[in-house]
């Protein structure tokens, strides 16, 4: 970037600039949040600590609170410069996982995905998704700056270049045998992907192709030969367990699919308005992390879990007006990939707690337990504030404010 900005306005942001609708919608998902944790771990027949649970919690909402204060001081050139070192901070976690991560959970879990200090349990991976939005946002417009209209051949070289982007970081990821976060970047990149610009002669054949290959997968993991066949390329017993469970969570209620076949009972049971605050009447094991959408459905019913999801759907559109106000194709990317992480997760999420879809350990964002996700989502979230934020004083031209 060798050429400055294209103007100035003399004063700085202030706090009547900031997203206040964002904001409100931060503080309905916390306290819906801090409630669904409570009463998850009270009624979850652990002798975890329910208080102390939601004392952590709240610790993290402040730790990311202060992170979406940092990172909105930072501006789109910035952001620009710091998107390498972001990328090389991506493998330093994702490699460090592979080498410290915490044996026990990798036996109870399945995956190399927590590396634990203390009594603080850590899933780099997640903080790898904002800083790998970055950089793919920065590859994709650097790219179509330099190739100001989209044809056949350019198109493939941004391909290439979006190849070149994702498949070191999903190879480690994959190294961590953690299929829930590899699905996670794959929805992130297949969004930049779209709004990128490129042909639809490119696009409808390689989303043919996906969705080929997607209906080959279920016919493979439907099937005895299938499931040997994916055995040997390195697919592991719990997520046939888990797949088995979604297909059938009534056929085996005393092993895998007692978690899904308690969870969808309790959502069940909530009906249309629920079975009140805090009146908790039907067990779901672990229900604090990917089966916590389930406390909305018990104690508030239809109404409750459509609210929630009503609740994301307002701060997307919040992410997206914050984007058309920013008229900035740097920050347009950027924007697009957060927005694909949120959307993705709930609808992972909230799909297999209704049995929609199986279980794929994706926890639903702002409302499970954990700090690494938590953050991880106030770190995306940041990084849009700071487009309507930094937007106030200064005015970016795309063409040439943003150099390599």
């Amino acid at each position: 970037m060798q050429q400055r900005l294209a103007s100035h306005k003399t004063d700085r942001p202030s706090a009547s600039e900031l997203d206040w609708g964002m904001i409100l919608i931060l503080i309905l998902l916390m306290l819906i949040g801090l409630y669904s944790l409570y009463f998850a771990i009270l009624n979850g027949g652990k002798d975890a600590s329910p208080l102390r649970a939601v004392i952590m919690q709240v610790a993290y909402w402040i730790a990311g609170a202060i992170m979406i204060a940092f990172i909105m001081h930072f501006d789109a050139f910035q952001l620009w410069r710091l998107a390498p070192i972001l990328y090389g901070l991506c493998f330093v976690l994702l490699i460090a996982v592979l080498i410290f991560y915490n044996r026990a959970l990798y036996v109870n879990a399945g995956a190399k995905s927590w590396i634990v200090i203390g009594p603080i349990s850590i899933q780099p991976a997640e903080f790898v998704k904002p800083f790998y939005i970055v950089m793919l946002a920065k590859v994709v417009a650097n790219h179509n700056r330099l190739y100001l209209t989209h044809q056949v051949e350019s198109d493939w070289i941004l391909l290439a270049k979006i190849a070149g982007c994702f498949l070191p970081i999903a190879f480690l990821i994959a190294l961590q045998n953690d299929l829930g976060t590899l699905l996670v970047f794959m929805a992130i990149t297949a969004g930049v992907i779209v709004v990128s610009g490129i042909t639809w002669r490119i696009l409808g054949p390689c989303f043919a192709a996906v969705g080929a290959l997607g209906s080959l997968m279920i016919f493979l993991v439907a099937s005895t030969i299938g499931r040997t066949i994916l055995g040997a390329m390195g697919f592991q017993a719990y997520q046939f367990a888990r797949i088995d469970a979604w297909l059938h969570p009534g056929q085996d209620t005393s092993n895998t699919g007692y978690q899904t076949y308690q969870n969808l009972k309790a959502i069940g049971s909530g009906q249309l308005f629920g079975s009140g605050f805090g009146n908790m009447r039907v067990f779901v094991p672990v229900r604090e992390s990917d089966m916590i959408f389930s406390v909305m459905g018990e104690s508030f019913g239809f109404v409750g879990g459509a609210f929630l999801i009503a609740l994301y759907f307002f701060l997307i559109y919040r992410m997206i007006r914050a984007t058309f106000k920013a008229r900035n194709a740097f920050y347009a990317y950027i924007s697009t990939g957060v927005i694909m992480m949120v959307l993705f997760h709930v609808f992972e999420n909230v799909g297999m707690n209704i049995g929609l879809l199986p279980l794929t350990g994706i926890p639903l964002p702002f409302i499970s337990q954990g700090g690494s996700s938590l953050v991880s989502n106030m770190i995306g979230v940041g990084l849009v504030m700071s487009m309507s934020y930094q937007q106030q004083s200064r005015t970016f031209n795309d063409t040439n404010d943003f150099n390599m």
